[in-house]
């Protein structure tokens, strides 16, 4: 008789399993797509689940940290904490957000175009609104595929501030990040110590997917 074919489930929640068949790689699907085709039983492994639990804690985890590292410069840059912006420097006091970065801290193949664009209005704005956004999607595990695609845009810009980089010939702390965020939206870090298991199922991101 045949008995079916069953799947180590590692964690499952309502949406969500990571399912391994021994034949193939793990895979992460749907429940729902996991119970209607391939796995008619499934076997939980609780020392793997255990083991998943925590890498998801990592996740969420590390996503607030990253957050707060956006937020936080938001912060300074606006109030003049004394921390990189002093006060008299600060935004609400007529500084400006990019004009010394901008201006003195940028090198290399595009640094001339940087320099133009120093102190520019909308830059400020752009560029101080980027920084909250991508700050608060991360703190609050929402908006994870957008802070993405935007925090991936921010950063590719930043990076070419110093086009080659001073310290490494490709990579700096730029790119690290931009793995960061896109590790943390596939593995869903927002449903983690955030609120993006609640966000996925409101009537606003079910009629615009992107806003998830």
């Amino acid at each position: 008789m045949d008995q079916g074919r069953g799947c180590f489930v590692w964690m499952a929640s309502d949406s969500l399993s990571v399912a391994y068949s021994g034949e193939a790689p793990p895979i992460i699907l749907p429940t729902s797509v996991l119970s209607k085709g391939g796995c008619d039983y499934f076997l939980m492994d609780p020392m793997q689940t255990a083991t998943i639990g925590k890498v998801r804690m990592v996740w969420g985890a590390t996503r607030i940290l990253l957050g707060w590292i956006f937020l936080w410069a938001f912060l300074d840059k606006l109030f003049g904490l004394g921390f990189s912006t002093p006060a008299e420097r600060s935004w609400l006091n007529g500084g400006s957000p990019t004009a010394g970065y901008l201006q003195f801290g940028t090198s290399g193949i595009l640094s001339d175009f940087y320099n133009s664009i120093a102190g520019n209005e909308v830059v400020d704005v752009l560029f101080m609104l980027a920084l909250l956004a991508l700050g608060v999607a991360l703190m609050l595990g929402i908006g994870s595929r957008l802070a993405t695609y935007g925090g991936t845009l921010l950063l590719l810009m930043l990076w070419s501030t110093n086009l080659p980089p001073v310290q490494n010939p490709i990579i700096d702390d730029h790119i690290i990040y931009i793995f960061l965020l896109w590790g943390l939206w596939w593995m869903k870090a927002g449903w983690v110590y955030g609120l993006g298991e609640w966000w996925s199922k409101t009537s606003l991101v079910r009629r615009l997917p992107l806003l998830e």
